[in-house]
């Protein structure tokens, strides 16, 4: 109840007014039963822009930091994000991958629909980057669809560190749902989940027509930070940023 008047009574009118949101491909959403929603990730406002434009209920794995930050502000998120259906995910320790991958699991366990970000995080410089290969455990273990998701627009509304967004018009584009049961019974096997997990970010990267960087986009933005050992340095004494492959992902046959 609270996230369906959370969502009519805050979030539509807000948006629809502020970033005048068009989507593309809605009737690639299932009316019923379980789908994952793989997409890029610009930018904070990713987290609401897709959820208030489906008529579905949709519930997004997030951070754990999102829902135990302290003070007013913290809790304010708090009920912020538990109003727009996210999950809180311990993304610290070893286990933390498969923790993610079981609480997606429950979900569609469910017959829900379930965000994810294969990227892991959002994107730092507006390019597609590496996905994780959790979406494709999920996938497999599951059994369902895959629907590709691009979000456009929002990293000019609201890039990383930019605290509130620029009201700027936003589109928010479905693809066709991609059917992996031909991999049915090999979600343990490694080059597979590479192979499903590639083939999704494909999927994404055409619709989104963003560049495309063949790392994972926590690696890139750790390098911003992290000067290589022994290179040369740039002006006023910084090292030069490591080269990047900007291979496509390779769609699966």
């Amino acid at each position: 109840m609270f996230y369906h008047l959370f969502k009519s009574i805050v979030l539509i009118p807000l948006l629809r007014w502020g970033f005048r949101p068009r989507v593309e491909g809605r009737g690639y959403l299932p009316t019923t039963g379980p789908a994952i929603i793989a997409g890029n990730h610009l930018s904070f406002c990713d987290h609401f822009l897709m959820p208030v434009m489906i008529r579905r209920r949709i519930a997004f794995l997030a951070k754990q930091e999102y829902f135990t930050a302290p003070g007013p502000l913290g809790r304010l998120k708090a009920v912020f994000f538990r109003g727009i259906g996210a999950i809180p995910v311990d993304r610290s320790g070893r286990h933390a991958a498969q923790a993610a991958v079981d609480s997606g699991l429950d979900v569609l366990g469910r017959g829900q629909l379930l965000g994810i970000y294969p990227e892991g995080t959002r994107s730092h410089d507006g390019r597609l980057y590496k996905g994780k290969v959790g979406v494709a455990a999920m996938a497999l273990r599951a059994g369902v669809p895959v629907i590709p998701c691009a979000m456009i627009g929002t990293f000019e509304a609201q890039p990383a560190g930019r605290l509130l967004p620029r009201l700027t018009p936003v589109t928010i584009r479905f693809g066709a749902p991609l059917d992996f049961s031909r991999y049915a019974g090999m979600e343990e096997e490694r080059l597979v989940l590479r192979a499903v997990t590639d083939e999704i970010m494909y999927a994404i990267l055409k619709l989104s027509e963003q560049e495309y960087v063949d790392t994972y986009a926590a690696e890139a933005k750790a390098a911003l930070h992290t000067p290589p050992t022994g290179a040369a340095a740039g002006p006023a004494g910084v090292a030069a940023a490591p080269a990047v492959s900007r291979q496509e992902p390779r769609a699966a046959a």
